[in-house]
């Protein structure tokens, strides 16, 4: 017994330390939600968007899983001389900026005018948290639903109804031009806003081995930066970096050859902290008694 418990303690303290700090930071409010039998485990995918949203392109979407939580996050981040930390918040690409709430990105490219169009199919990505997932599972199987189609049913069901699948990726396109860019959101948990963007168009791409390619990428590489330059200013950390801190997981945007990565590590950590306390606490276990 003593060895199961040091296991335990040990990966909880693997765990956490990833999120404690965050947990720690934020007054974390849970929700306690009234039981679902397994009989209401119905679930279509359409009856998951309310009325507001009910156009034929915001219900093109898929239900994927969450993935496990990485972080990209960089070295010790400076300042360049004769520079000052940008307000990296109210930077935007297409219009989106960090902290916005997804029903403001769908209204802004699925109701009105952009360059940019949602892409032809599962524009949107639907997911849930693991932790909470992984809770869900349990409460089904538990009800005997153990078939894999009614076992997903029955736990995405359950997420529709408690508020626990949200919309997490956007993807949208420019057909002229082939640019592209993936929008993603936090939970509900933290109001689903945007906390990532990511930019991407060809100008890396070399169409040919003949010199003549090589010198249109260098071009378009050179007109893609000299349009980064004067909408954002000259990055004040290194060469492709805007930073709002010292702090990697503070806001910030990055430049790459043909790419733009807009930020904020720190949102989507808590955000993971919130789902990973109020998944744990609000765990269905079986009523042991002894």
């Amino acid at each position: 017994m003593a060895n199961i418990r040091n296991c335990f303690r040990k990966a909880m303290r693997e765990y956490l330390a990833l999120c404690l700090p965050f947990i720690i930071s934020c007054s974390l409010f849970i929700s306690v939600t009234p039981r679902v039998h397994a009989d209401d485990y119905d679930f279509e995918f359409d009856s998951f968007t309310d009325d507001s949203y009910s156009d034929d392109a915001f219900l093109d979407g898929a239900i994927e899983d969450s993935g496990d939580l990485e972080f990209n996050t960089t070295g010790p981040l400076f300042l360049n001389e004769n520079t000052s930390f940008a307000d990296v918040i109210r930077m935007d690409i297409a219009g989106v900026w960090l902290g916005m709430p997804f029903q403001e990105v769908h209204t802004l490219f699925f109701r009105k005018g952009s360059l940019y169009a949602p892409r032809k199919h599962n524009s949107i990505v639907y997911t849930m948290s693991k932790d909470w997932k992984y809770n869900l599972d349990y409460e089904c199987r538990q009800q005997n639903i153990v078939a894999p189609t009614l076992l997903a049913n029955c736990v995405n069901s359950f997420a529709k109804k408690r508020g626990l699948l949200y919309a997490s990726e956007l993807h949208l396109a420019r057909e002229s031009t082939g640019e592209t860019i993936v929008v993603y959101f936090t939970s509900n948990a933290s109001d689903n806003v945007v906390w990532r963007v990511i930019y991407q168009n060809d100008a890396d791409v070399i169409e040919g081995d003949a010199e003549k390619f090589a010198d249109q990428r260098d071009k378009k590489i050179l007109a893609f930066w000299q349009g980064v330059l004067d909408k954002y200013g000259a990055p004040n950390s290194g060469d492709d970096k805007w930073i709002s801190s010292d702090n990697a997981f503070d806001p910030m945007m990055t430049a790459f050859y043909g790419r733009l990565e807009l930020a904020d590590e720190g949102l989507r950590a808590r955000d993971a902290a919130l789902n990973f306390q109020s998944a744990r606490e609000n765990f269905r276990a079986k009523p042991y008694s002894f």
